[in-house]
This record gives C-alpha cells, structure tokens and sequence, in this order.
C-alpha cells in the first residue's frame, strides 16, 4: 500500500461501482485471487476513456478480461480492443466472459507472448493499457511506442511495487531485484524520452500517464 489505507477506503466508499456483470466479475475475481485493476484505477480508467475517447485500445495483460470489459463498457460503443494474454488457464475463461458479456464482437484476444505478438502488429492504436510481468515493461516499450498514434496514451498499472521501488537494491528481496532494476528503468525512460510526457501518480500500486508528442509540439 502506497497510500494511506484509510484515505482508499475512504475514496472507495465515494464509488458508485460498475455495472452488474463487471461487479460480479469483480467479485470472483477477488474471490478466486487472481489479479485485476483495483477500484480507484477503475475510475481513473473510465474518466481517461471519456477524456480521450479511443477508437481503437490495446491491451497486454488480459487475465481474465474485466479491465478490457471494463474500458469496452465505459469506452465509445464502436471502440475496438485487441487484448493479449499469455496464461493459458485464464485464456478461455475471459473469452467466456466476453461472450456472456456480449463484447466478442468487440474484444479480439490474441494468445500468446506479447514480446512477439506486439512486433507482428501494425495497425496503431489511440489508447494502450499495460498490465502485463512487471519485469517485461522496459522490453515492451519500443513496439508500445510505434503502436501508438501521436496524441495516444500510455497507462501502465502497478509501476511503484507496493513502495518497494523507493528502497535500496540492497533492501530488496533478491527474487524481486530484476524487476526493481527493470521498473526503474522504465519510469526513467518514461520520463525522459523525447517522445513522451508522462505524469507519475501514487494510484492503486503506482500508475504511468503517458502522452505521445504530436509532431513540432513544444516548438521543435
């Protein structure tokens, strides 16, 4: 926890949830531990979604699919999202929630490893979510930042670590030193590559906002 866990509970309580369907999904996904967008990244989303309005969303990291059903809900109806995902286990269980959802129309899954699945796309996208292995960001980001159109963001969820990125190397546990060393990296070139502007925000276990520079902005 990043923040003080009173003032979450406090923001949480403020929400006014999702529909049916997400909030049972949510609830089983809670249940059966497996990891999906916490409820104040929730709302995050769904206000960046009706700011920018992306016809066209990737996501890498699809685990279940509440996140892309989520962003195929509060999103534009005729929006599009290619999700990949790469545990098999939770492969046809989010493609079930898709067709029960009514969103199979809409949501491509793409099996698979998204190191090589991201090289074979070409079409870009106004909107990527990241929220895949932590430790896989950095290797990510050149074929993110092809695929996203001039003027599209960038989300990428769970960068702080549960504060862990704040310690020394040393004072980490080993197992977790590469992805340290790897999410360190990826917040520097976050926020000092040319191409990029990008806000840094103590949301859920740390968010990246991203925007892709349009041609000549700031003048160069």
């Amino acid at each position: 926890m990043i923040v003080d866990e009173r003032m979450v509970t406090y923001i949480n309580s403020l929400d006014r949830g999702n529909t049916e369907f997400l909030n049972q999904l949510e609830q089983e996904a809670l249940k059966n531990r497996v990891p999906i967008i916490r409820r104040e990244m929730q709302s995050f989303l769904k206000v960046l979604l009706q700011i920018k309005r992306p016809r066209r969303i990737l996501e890498v990291g699809t685990a279940v699919g509440f996140s892309a059903l989520l962003m195929s809900t509060y999103g534009e109806r005729d929006c599009k999202i290619i999700t990949i995902e790469n545990y098999e286990k939770r492969i046809p269980i989010a493609r079930e929630n898709f067709k029960q959802a009514g969103k199979e129309h809409q949501i491509t899954l793409i099996p698979g490893d998204a190191g090589e699945i991201l090289k074979t796309l070409e079409e870009p996208f106004d909107f990527i979510f990241m929220d895949a292995a932590k430790g896989q960001y950095i290797h990510f980001l050149p074929d993110i930042l092809r695929l996203l159109n001039p003027g599209g963001i960038l989300l990428s969820d769970n960068v702080l670590q549960d504060g862990d990125l704040i310690e020394s190397h040393f004072a980490v546990e080993r197992r977790n030193r590469t992805i340290y060393k790897r999410m360190r990296e990826y917040l520097y070139v976050l926020k000092h590559h040319e191409l990029l502007e990008t806000s840094i925000l103590p949301l859920g276990d740390g968010v990246t906002l991203s925007v892709k520079k349009q041609e000549n902005s700031y003048g160069s």
